[in-house]
């Protein structure tokens, strides 16, 4: 009977001390987040980068529990990545979701109207990709051949929308979700419509890209896709000022000598749209040169109020254009004269 005794006294004190252990591990009060953080893993982690990393995120828990409870678990080393905390943890949930690197997914946005280096800057200070790899990515003639696109229409693609990533995602898996997103935003829904009209997917992105760049609100859009649209199906001269910013490669006011930039993408040296986008459009603005707005204009000039003024002849086109020339010099006269009260002080 005392052997018997000596065994169940065993048995319960390993089950005590077994329950003892499981409740420290499992209770959901171990760790407490107040106010959601993000812990960002740079590399590989280890227990005591653990700890600091929490404490510097105030994050409320026992040290010494925290690497007991690791141990146990047999949990050395955490993952890289991006993990967001928020409310009451257990030592085995936390530990287990740093050690097994299952990440949180982080917000990725994409700009419109930006250039391929913008771009690349952009994604790099967003996720742990660098400018470098995201760039390579155009220039890869393997990847190109493969999603068969050239370097302009794939960058065109980059639908601007804000995504759910992974922080550590590859250059090639963000581009490659941000094609998909184009290809259901706009290829699935839009083919169809865009063949009946005897144009392609390609021409509407080259058009839409010029809209990007020249529309200064998005009311104007549909009118002046509209516009550009008439003078094409007039055999006119496309004459869009943002294909020459491109083709110079950079965006500033264009001088009379741009204008004869020997370049593909050059529309008032060349007929027709240009090789591809000139930049990635919003789907608002493809929407927009999906459905223009039926009109006669085939003239626009810039307005003081930041929009456009829209005619149908060149001879209204030219009295608009002399207004916004004096209000130009006016604004001119305006800085200099402000810029010699500014030295004589």
């Amino acid at each position: 009977s005392e052997l018997i005794f000596g065994l169940l006294s065993a048995i319960v004190v390993c089950l005590v001390v077994f329950s003892s252990r499981q409740l420290r591990i499992t209770s959901n009060k171990a760790l407490v987040v107040e106010n959601e953080v993000i812990l960002s893993i740079q590399g590989t982690l280890s227990i005591e980068g653990l700890i600091t990393s929490l404490e510097e995120l105030n994050v409320t828990f026992d040290p010494d529990e925290l690497k007991w409870s690791a141990r146990l678990q047999g949990w050395r080393s955490f993952q890289k990545g991006s993990y967001s905390l928020n409310g009451n943890y257990s030592f085995e949930v936390l530990l287990s979701k740093l050690a097994r690197g299952i990440q949180d997914p982080v917000p990725l946005t994409i700009l419109p109207g930006i250039t391929i280096e913008k771009f690349a800057e952009n994604v790099s200070n967003q996720v742990d990709v660098s400018e470098n790899e995201m760039l390579d990515i155009f220039n890869d003639s393997l990847f190109l051949d493969n999603v068969g696109l050239s370097k302009n229409e794939l960058f065109g693609r980059m639908l601007p929308e804000t995504y759910l990533v992974y922080w550590t995602s590859s250059g090639k898996e963000i581009v490659r979700r941000v094609l998909r997103e184009f290809n259901d935003k706009v290829e699935k829904q839009y083919s169809e419509v865009v063949e009946e009209d005897g144009l392609s997917i390609a021409q509407v992105l080259a058009m839409a890209s010029i809209v990007e760049w020249e529309a200064y609100n998005d009311e104007e859009k549909p009118t002046i896709s509209g516009l550009y649209w008439n003078r094409l199906n007039k055999r006119m001269m496309l004459q869009a000022d943002p294909t020459v910013n491109f083709a110079l490669g950079e965006r500033r006011r264009l001088l009379f000598e741009d204008y004869k930039v020997d370049h593909p993408y050059n529309t008032y040296q060349n007929r027709g749209l240009p090789p591809g986008p000139i930049t990635n459009p919003s789907l608002k603005t493809i929407e927009a040169t999906i459905y223009p707005v039926e009109h006669d204009y085939i003239y626009m000039v810039a307005n003081p109020e930041g929009g456009h003024i829209f005619t149908r002849t060149f001879e209204e086109h030219q009295v608009e254009s002399e207004k916004w020339r004096r209000w130009l010099r006016q604004q001119y006269r305006i800085k200099r004269q402000r810029e010699q009260e500014s030295l004589n002080d």
